[in-house]
């Protein structure tokens, strides 16, 4: 088994297990939250607050089931093609949790959609006001973060061939074993 092929597997079984506690969660929130006065954790600060959000993010596109499907797929698609084609090495270990965050985001809020029509937030910063999320925004909240992070301050534009969807992959076979 090559590397590429156990990196591979083992970002596979990463965005499995991710997506499983992302589900686990909304399965908590539906059984204990569901029906129920918000269970506030820090007065004023934090509650756990079940909503069933039938659109994007903050409840944009409400109803728009179809696109949501088509859009996801596309997306999951990009994101493990760029993980399979990011550089082996250390250098890029932090590409590949990016691309673990994205996607298991991306599919547990794709799995609400599916079988539910809907996705279950239930975090909810009050301090903030900030609209509701759940497990699998996070995890593509900080995916984002940490990808901005590193595209504009670590990597240098030449280590990032791979991104381009229609080239070689420059690196692709010419990676250092570290």
């Amino acid at each position: 088994m090559t590397k590429r092929v156990r990196y591979d597997l083992l970002g596979a079984g990463a965005a499995v297990l991710l997506t499983v506690l992302d589900q686990w969660t909304k399965y908590l929130a539906v059984n204990h939250l569901k029906d129920q006065a918000p269970l506030v954790l820090w007065e004023g600060v934090f509650e756990l607050n079940y909503l069933e959000n039938r659109g994007a993010a903050f409840g944009m596109l409400q109803g728009q089931k179809g696109i949501f499907l088509v859009s996801t797929v596309l997306v999951l698609a990009l994101i493990a093609l760029y993980y399979h084609r990011a550089p082996l090495g250390k250098r890029f270990v932090p590409v590949r949790v990016i691309g673990v965050l994205l996607l298991s985001g991306a599919l547990g809020n794709m799995i609400d959609r599916v079988l539910q029509s809907y996705v279950v937030d239930f975090l909810y910063v009050k301090l903030i006001d900030f609209p509701v999320f759940n497990v699998a925004d996070c995890y593509v909240t900080v995916g984002a973060v940490l990808m901005a992070v590193l595209f504009l301050f670590y990597y240098k534009d030449e280590e990032l061939g791979f991104l381009n969807p229609f080239g070689k992959g420059e690196s692709h076979g010419n990676d250092p074993q570290v």
